[in-house]
């Protein structure tokens, strides 16, 4: 279990979920991790440290990449997997709706890419892996800002997989069908019933399975991946 050892992680999002299950999963494969997320503090297993980080502020990624860079020497590893939703449909979207989604789920994502890719490209090495959704594919009714910025987040990592190829940095998106995480619990239970219903293997997906696919991103097992999205959604996408 040593896939991430001797690399230096930075995991956004990474109170509750998705993001909490990545954390924990590449401390468990030796990776030094730093987890962040909105809320002021989080308990986690030896090996995690914590930090507050609101990912639409710059500012606040500049110090969060500048204080890990003094601290451990670089970061190997950028998880972008912070995200809200905004349920509304487009013509019941407001403008400050979007403005948040937008801010956190794709500003959020670019402001990642840019304050460490200085530091990768000087090494010659790092691996990006942005979170978006089986919606950034395809699409259901509403949600229309959560659907933009998924879809934003599958070109933004094929842009910059393109632009950084041959320099060593791979940029990859990771695309989570259904997942039961405290997200979708707070979700409409009817929602929640008509996704799993439609998904070919008949259940929820659990955090820990989109987090052992960005075990696999993150490590050098995916050397010669960049550009792709590794779809983790019981089929979902396959009909």
């Amino acid at each position: 279990m040593n896939r991430l050892d001797g690399k230096v992680a930075l995991v956004t999002g990474a109170g509750r979920g998705i993001g909490r299950a990545i954390a924990e999963a590449f401390a468990a494969e030796g990776a030094t991790v730093i987890a962040t997320s909105q809320s002021a503090s989080h308990d986690f297993a030896p090996g995690i440290r914590y930090q507050q980080h609101d990912v639409a502020d710059e500012n606040d990624w500049r110090r969060i990449v500048e204080e890990t860079t003094a601290e451990y020497g670089r970061v190997d590893v950028l998880v972008n997997n912070a995200g809200i939703i905004a349920y509304e449909p487009l013509h019941e979207l407001s403008s400050s709706d979007w403005d948040r989604v937008v801010a956190v789920n794709q500003t959020g994502v670019f402001y990642g890419m840019r304050e460490v890719m200085p530091g990768m490209l000087e090494r010659g090495s790092g691996s990006i892996v942005n979170v978006s959704s089986i919606w950034g594919n395809s699409a259901v009714a509403g949600a229309h800002a959560y659907h933009a910025t998924k879809g934003a987040v599958r070109n933004m990592s094929k842009n910059a997989a393109i632009t950084f190829a041959t320099s060593g940095v791979r940029v990859n998106s990771l695309h989570p069908g259904f997942i039961a995480t405290p997200l979708t619990d707070a979700q409409d239970p009817a929602v929640n019933e008509y996704v799993v219903s439609q998904t070919p293997m008949g259940r929820a997906g659990r955090p820990e399975e989109i987090a052992a696919g960005a075990v696999f991103l993150a490590s050098d097992e995916s050397s010669f991946m960049t550009g792709a999205e590794l779809v983790i959604d019981g089929g979902y996408l396959a009909q």
